[in-house]
């Protein structure tokens, strides 16, 4: 039953009432560096967040054997956080709705130069109607918001009708390896919900990642006798050109993909970061490159990942050199699919009228170009997954920062959403 008009008002103003403190929150989040590996803080906070509401909280480590024996899990390496998963559980007195999982994560990209911000990375300054930090859009705001909902219903005396998970992951910026977790910890619902800054739209499809390293060997000799050696990084410039060619092969494949046929450029390949050689007067021995490449839905990221050594094996052959040394590729991190929401289901019908609810117009859909965890509840659990969340820019880059006019209303849909899917009941 819909809600009724007496009711969707009470929460629109009780989502006003506690606007302050959630940004308050989001802030104090913000204000911890959570870069990959160094997510304990942030997660004790969450863990600390979820028992001051009477949740049941559980906290667990990766399991790595079960990670990697899953077809979705990605390549652990040296660099794999092991800060722990948390996971806050709602249960309701009465089971009378539908159950939820509302996940986010909180690792963080690297901030880069920190010249090149207006302020701190980390400080969470608001101005002029945006909130400024690393992470604070992708996607601090949106953990925030999560509890935000649930403080907003009991505001007014109210709970939901239906167990809730609240997860916090990490590992989403590099691997997916957090909410993968957990799914092989057990954990499954009626919908799941990730409020990811996705411009206030719901995200209909979305490209799988797969990363690899291209490691390129060549033959050191002093610069004078240049001739007789073998550039490596020179010769990864060839390397580099042929990915270039594949990636061009792949985006002219977009009309074989729905929802991608219009998007000018789909499938991204980045060349994210390079090193190599030891002496600016010595042809250098090694190079090694970090790289990125997007998938299309239903395309398997182990079939990508052959068609990338397929590609490199090709060129090396007809390089004098590499034809005898050819590069190593090694998938490093991202080994994950793409997914499609297929329209129709209850939860995006609920969202939607949420969303109009809370801004005045319906809800539009679009496919998002980059990675996000939704893909788990998708792929895996098989359930309605629903990636929603607010205004952003600068996601990844400097002075990134999101929309708060935006993230009000987002977290007024998330609460008319909860309130509707899951049922409410009386505070015990």
């Amino acid at each position: 039953m819909a809600l009724s008009d007496e009711l969707r008002d009470r929460i629109l103003q009780s989502v006003d009432d506690g606007f302050d403190a959630q940004l308050a929150y989001t802030k104090k989040l913000v204000n911890l560096p959570s870069l990959r590996g160094q997510e304990h803080a942030i997660q004790d906070l969450v863990f600390r967040e979820f028992q001051s509401r009477g949740m049941k909280v559980d906290r667990f480590d990766m399991d790595r054997d079960a990670i990697m024996a899953h077809p979705g899990g990605s390549p652990f390496s040296e660099h794999h956080s092991d800060a722990p998963i948390v996971v806050g559980i709602h249960h309701p007195r009465n089971e009378t709705g539908r159950s939820l999982i509302l996940n986010a994560h909180l690792d963080v990209v690297p901030e880069g130069p920190h010249e090149m911000w207006s302020d701190a990375p980390f400080s969470g300054e608001i101005k002029d109607g945006w909130m400024y930090g690393r992470g604070g859009a992708d996607m601090k705001a949106g953990s925030a918001a999560n509890l935000a909902a649930l403080d907003a219903l009991r505001r007014i005396g109210l709970q939901p009708a239906a167990t809730v998970y609240v997860q916090s992951v990490v590992e989403e910026e590099s691997t997916g390896n957090g909410s993968l977790m957990t799914y092989l910890r057990g954990y499954t619902a009626d919908a799941a919900l990730i409020p990811e800054p996705t411009g206030n739209r719901l995200v209909r499809a979305n490209v799988g990642v797969l990363w690899f390293q291209l490691k390129v060997q060549g033959v050191p000799v002093h610069v004078s006798d240049m001739g007789e050696g073998a550039n490596a990084i020179d010769a990864a410039y060839g390397v580099i050109g042929a990915l270039r060619r594949l990636e061009e092969k792949w985006n002219a494949e977009k009309g074989d993909h729905p929802h991608f046929e219009d998007a000018g450029h789909p499938i991204n390949l980045n060349i994210g970061k390079i090193a190599g050689g030891d002496w600016a007067s010595s042809v250098p021995s090694w190079c090694t490159i970090d790289c990125r490449v997007s998938i299309y839905p239903g395309t398997s990221a182990a079939d990508v990942a052959q068609q990338v050594r397929d590609c490199v094996a090709d060129h090396a052959r007809n390089d004098a050199f590499l034809a005898n040394n050819p590069p190593e590729v090694v998938v490093n991190g991202f080994h994950a699919e793409g997914f499609v929401l297929e329209p129709g289901s209850d939860a995006e019908d609920v969202l939607g009228a949420a969303h109009e609810a809370a801004f005045g117009a319906p809800m539009e859909a679009a496919m998002l170009p980059g990675y996000i965890d939704t893909r788990v509840y998708a792929l895996y659990n098989q359930i309605p997954a629903l990636c929603y969340g607010p205004i952003s820019r600068n996601v990844h880059g400097f002075d990134e920062a999101v929309d708060l006019e935006s993230l009000r209303r987002i977290t007024k849909t998330m609460t008319l959403f909860i309130a509707e899917w899951c049922g409410t009941e009386a505070v015990a």
